[in-house]
């Protein structure tokens, strides 16, 4: 999934802070997550079609949180790509739910940092979201790690399966 700079307010000198920078990136994991389930929902029905609904609305109110959040901190939230290249085809249910524990997994990621990078009740609230995505991935796989959003960065770990969104700007490329 491609990678957008973050965009920042030109009279804010506190644009550049850890905190923004990993909001940015949550919020570019979360516009990647939207579309991922938009994906994938098409292949799914019954009670993993219900599931995937629930995530993909869960997934549509952190963005706009995370949107809020930024522009809070002097930001401007980056914007969604218009397509994102998935990691590997999904065309069928069980590529569907393999998807589905992929993105929640680069959530778990993404929410780590930001849960590293804040502090009081946006800390809260991103460990919330950490705890959302590592359920719903180990609903999806039918497991779970041990340490949710650690495991993905762990030495010797293929990115394609379980590796962090290249979220916007984690590293400052488009």
């Amino acid at each position: 999934m491609s990678t957008r700079s973050i965009r920042r307010s030109d009279d804010d000198s506190d644009a550049d802070s850890p905190e923004l920078t990993a909001v940015q990136a949550a919020l570019a994991a979360e516009h990647a997550a939207v579309y991922g389930y938009g994906v994938l929902g098409g292949r799914l029905d019954g009670k993993q079609g219900a599931e995937a609904r629930a995530a993909h609305d869960a997934h549509r109110a952190r963005r706009d949180a995370l949107a809020r959040t930024a522009r809070d901190l002097g930001g401007r939230p980056v914007a969604a790509n218009a397509a994102y290249a998935l990691p590997f085809a999904v065309p069928d249910e069980r590529a569907a739910v393999r998807l589905a524990a992929v993105l929640e997994d680069r959530i778990a990621g993404a929410y780590a940092d930001l849960v590293r990078a804040t502090e009081g009740e946006q800390r809260g609230d991103a460990a919330g979201a950490l705890r959302e995505a590592a359920v719903r991935s180990a609903r999806w796989r039918g497991g779970n790690v041990a340490f949710p959003g650690l495991a993905e960065r762990a030495a010797g770990a293929d990115p394609a399966e379980t590796g962090p969104v290249e979220a916007a700007g984690a590293d400052r490329t488009r």
